[in-house]
């Protein structure tokens, strides 16, 4: 079975409808708790509800989020979305006054109640974080009237999403007089495979320039959004957007800056890389279109059947528990595999507690998709060990970490491919997907980063922000970080637009390359047999949310306040170009 049994989640329409249902008088019970959480009966009462609350929204989001995913032309998924999401903003509504209510008690109390009643030892870390952040939190009339904002503010996010899913593949006519459709689906492997450099450049143009041609909407959206995190971040009074967006998890504004100043100055082995490409195609100059070009292609066809018995095997040296968690994961009924008309396109995994993990993927039979199965596989199983280890409360990690368990499991997976070919081709194969890869992981979503960052900065500032403002910070970075000129290929500045997570989840982006930097950092360990390297990691991934991020990575053994971590990155690149040139011109 290629697709997702929906079952699993509901059993039928009316099962869902019931739940959906439901929530009218979870939201009942809600109201009824003003007043009542100055005591320990109160909060025990509050601990109840909020679980079974947010359990059930849980539940009914991601069903309703799969249905419109497999098929955003269904318009009786994307209905049901937009009533989930809308319920959704009615409940964060509702819940508005706990958290000034709670935090009229005294801190000691509360951590009191905390270790002396059994359902509040599991709210213990989040109680104490809300004192945490008491500073930061208004009234229970102020709060309930920010909320009411959150439907205006998110409407930019989905002004982006109508502007850019609804646009049509562009076409495009190549050197030859062919003529092909270009999408987000298949643009990345016609960067790849066309061997001329101008018909890149002509699937380069037909896909950006739909950005070109809709700049000042997008960046008027894009200051929307930085108009509703700025207000959000007076009116609770943080210093910058920034510190709003680390401060809720404690992250340390020395990991951010450390890792932008690494990627932005220590990218010597990137550049080298790109110098390699340039040399080995015969290119008088590389272009950002000639980076997916492949060093070699291979003939094999990975279907999702092959894929997922070779990350099977993979994981199976990991030891038993771990490879029955990878077997469970992606189970029949649990994974989409293939693209459809209408399907979502990329892959993620998601997960609630009472009905496990889910994987969707849009599988293409190549190299590419194995490892794609192998990072999403590794998100559902570090689910599956926080789910099993942790109260319902924090069996929820953050974003902070989620991506070391994907990365570490694709860092596995190419070493069991590496050991288990002796074919050139294959080798050469596998390094060009490691190598861009980490790049795309590491570098890539750290220029992004450093992106906000810039944008952000001026924005607070007062400057202005249009299109040229934002495309002129993207050609600089692009000169830092690539030695890439883009003065050269003028729609490439407007990669600004193009990201979708830079406009639905601002500051963001930077934790894909500190969990890739933790990750790599821990397999090393894992894979030199450094003693207890590896329980350490499974403690990571058993740890949940039931700390401050920084300090569970720690725990792990790395400290990313240190450049130490982002250098290791550095260096393995290095080594990885080295390896490669190796394959490339000796015999």
């Amino acid at each position: 079975m290629n697709e997702w049994n929906l079952q699993l989640f509901y059993e039928n329409e009316e099962a869902f409808e019931n739940d959906f249902n439901q929530l009218s008088n979870d939201m009942k019970e809600i109201t009824n708790l003003k007043g009542k959480l100055n005591s320990k009966e109160g909060l025990i009462e509050y601990a109840k509800i909020n679980r079974k609350v947010d359990s059930r929204l849980s539940n009914i989001f991601i069903y309703a989020a799969m249905a419109h995913d497999l098929n955003q032309k269904d318009l009786t998924a994307s209905k049901r979305f937009q009533r989930v999401y809308a319920k959704y903003m009615e409940v964060i509504s509702a819940v508005s006054f706990i958290d000034p209510e709670i935090l009229k008690n005294k801190k000691e109390d509360v951590i009191r109640w905390c270790d002396e009643a059994e359902e509040l030892k599991p709210l213990k870390y989040s109680l104490t974080n809300l004192f945490r952040l008491n500073k930061f939190v208004k009234s229970s009339k102020i709060e309930e009237i920010m909320s009411r904002y959150n439907n205006v503010i998110s409407g930019y996010t989905n002004l982006y999403d109508n502007l850019v899913v609804d646009k049509n593949p562009a076409k495009a006519i190549l050197t030859d007089g062919s003529e092909i459709e270009v999408s987000m689906a298949n643009y990345t492997y016609l960067l790849g495979t066309l061997k001329k450099q101008e018909d890149r450049k002509i699937v380069f143009e037909a896909l950006y320039s739909y950005y070109e041609s809709h700049k000042k909407t997008l960046a008027q959206i894009y200051k929307g959004i930085m108009d509703g995190e700025l207000a959000d971040a007076k009116n609770r009074g943080y210093k910058s957007i920034l510190e709003a967006k680390l401060y809720s998890n404690n992250i340390d504004k020395k990991v951010y800056t450390s890792l932008v100043s690494v990627a932005r100055n220590f990218n010597q082995p990137l550049k080298r890389y790109y110098k390699l490409r340039k040399k080995y195609f015969g290119l008088k100059e590389l272009h950002t279109y000639d980076r997916m070009l492949k060093f070699r292609t291979s003939n094999k066809v990975y279907t999702y059947d092959e894929s997922k018995r070779l990350v099977l095997e993979a994981d199976k040296e990991l030891g038993e528990d771990f490879y029955n968690k990878a077997k469970e994961v992606m189970a029949d009924g649990r994974v989409s595999v293939y693209p459809s008309d209408g399907k979502s396109t990329g892959a993620y995994s998601n997960s609630t507690y009472e009905k496990g993990t889910i994987i969707m993927l849009n599988h293409t039979d190549d190299l590419n998709s194995a490892f794609t199965l192998a990072h999403e596989a590794g998100h559902s199983i570090h689910s599956m060990y926080s789910i099993e280890s942790q109260p319902y409360e924090t069996h929820d990690y953050t974003i902070f970490v989620a991506e070391v368990a994907s990365t570490f499991n694709e860092a596995r997976f190419l070493d069991y491919m590496m050991q288990n070919t002796t074919d050139k081709n294959e080798r050469i194969v596998l390094l060009q997907e490691a190598i861009d890869g980490l790049i795309a992981t590491f570098y890539r979503q750290t220029l992004f980063a450093d992106y906000e960052l810039e944008a952000h900065t001026l924005f607070e500032k007062g400057e202005v922000i249009d299109e040229e403002v934002l495309s002129n910070i993207m050609k600089d970075l692009y000169k830092k970080y690539y030695g890439i000129d883009l003065e050269t290929e003028e729609l490439k500045k407007f990669v600004w637009a193009y990201i979708p997570h830079l406009f639905h989840t601002p500051f963001y982006v930077y934790q894909y390359a500190t969990s890739y930097a933790t990750s790599q950092a821990i397999y090393m360990n894992v894979k030199n047999n450094v003693p207890g390297a590896f329980d350490a990691y499974i403690n990571l991934l058993r740890s949940g949310g039931s700390d401050y991020p920084v300090e569970l990575i720690k725990k792990a053994g790395v400290d990313l306040t240190k450049k130490d971590a982002f250098m290791a990155v550095v260096k393995r690149l290095d080594e990885l170009v080295s390896m490669l040139e190796k394959e490339l011109y000796e015999d």
